[in-house]
């Protein structure tokens, strides 16, 4: 197997029109392809960002109707690349999933993901989302086999729970894709740090492509797509606006830090503290 390829990150800023947020990603892998992108990883949302959950269930499609999967399969085939969509809002049989989305250069899709982790919180400012309620969670951690590496999938809020990631680095991922659509405020204060921790953390590479900028529905995001190395490097990073970053993965790197601080063969099982009762009063 060969174990260097050239990854490349779309930053895109969606709005409400997700035949309009299809064009421009689709110019902007074209743009990556053109760099020389084997694999191209698009963020979270790639369709739609809207604030607004009936508006959105209107604008959508179940997977086998969806225009905007049929048309970036088409365009993997034309490109000859892997292409990753970060996610798609899309209607499944039980509710909305927000899900991933790796095609071959077949066009087929041979990997799929349901974002686990729901963003549901209460930020200083008045800030509320709550994505559980259009959002149903997945279940199920995935790995995928690309030609030079196993890929580790996940979305945006995922990142705050290396559980997850210790998983798939176990599962044999030595990439890590992270597509997002961070918060301004949040990415701000943890973004870098989080993704860094991830890469070190599993000795893995770190793709993370993502929303920036102020959006349509009046939402900032944060930008700053980067790509890490088993290190915590930055190999590269964007700004807040829409376009494309590259990097040369070498997958061996990932062998050799595994090989130089053997974390994951070091993990040991054991028994886990007993929760404090509640009311309890602390001496």
């Amino acid at each position: 197997m060969a174990k260097r390829f050239r990854a490349g990150l779309v930053q895109m800023r969606s709005g409400r029109d997700p035949a309009a947020n299809i064009a421009v990603a689709e110019s902007l892998i074209r743009e990556a392809a053109g760099e020389g992108a084997q694999y191209v990883l698009t963020p979270e949302m790639t369709n739609i960002m809207n604030r607004e959950a009936p508006a959105i269930v209107d604008a959508i499609a179940t997977e086998p109707e969806d225009p905007a999967l049929a048309s970036l399969r088409a365009l993997a085939r034309d490109l000859g690349i892997y292409l990753h969509i970060g996610s798609l809002a899309i209607k499944a049989e039980d509710g909305v999933a927000n899900r991933g989305y790796l095609i071959a250069p077949t066009g087929a899709v041979i990997a799929r993901y349901d974002k686990i982790h729901m963003f549901d919180v209460d930020l200083p400012g008045g800030d509320t989302r709550r994505e559980s309620r259009l959002y149903r969670p997945g279940s199920r951690a995935v790995a995928a086999d690309l030609p030079w590496a196993r890929l580790g999938l996940s979305i945006c809020y995922d990142l705050r729970f290396p559980q997850l990631y210790r998983s798939l680095a176990h599962a044999g991922a030595q990439v890590l894709a992270i597509p997002s659509a961070f918060t301004k405020q949040t990415g701000q204060a943890h973004w870098h740090i989080l993704l860094r921790a991830r890469a070190i953390e599993t000795s893995s590479f770190v793709l993370a492509a993502a929303q920036g900028g102020r959006h349509e529905d009046g939402r900032e995001t944060y930008g700053h797509s980067l790509i890490v190395d088993p290190w915590g490097r930055i190999l590269a990073e964007a700004g807040e606006d829409p376009g494309v970053v590259v990097a040369d993965i070498d997958v061996g790197a990932s062998d050799a830090a595994r090989a130089m601080i053997p974390v994951l063969q070091h993990d040991r099982d054991f028994e886990h503290p007993e929760k404090e009762p509640p009311g309890r009063a602390v001496a």
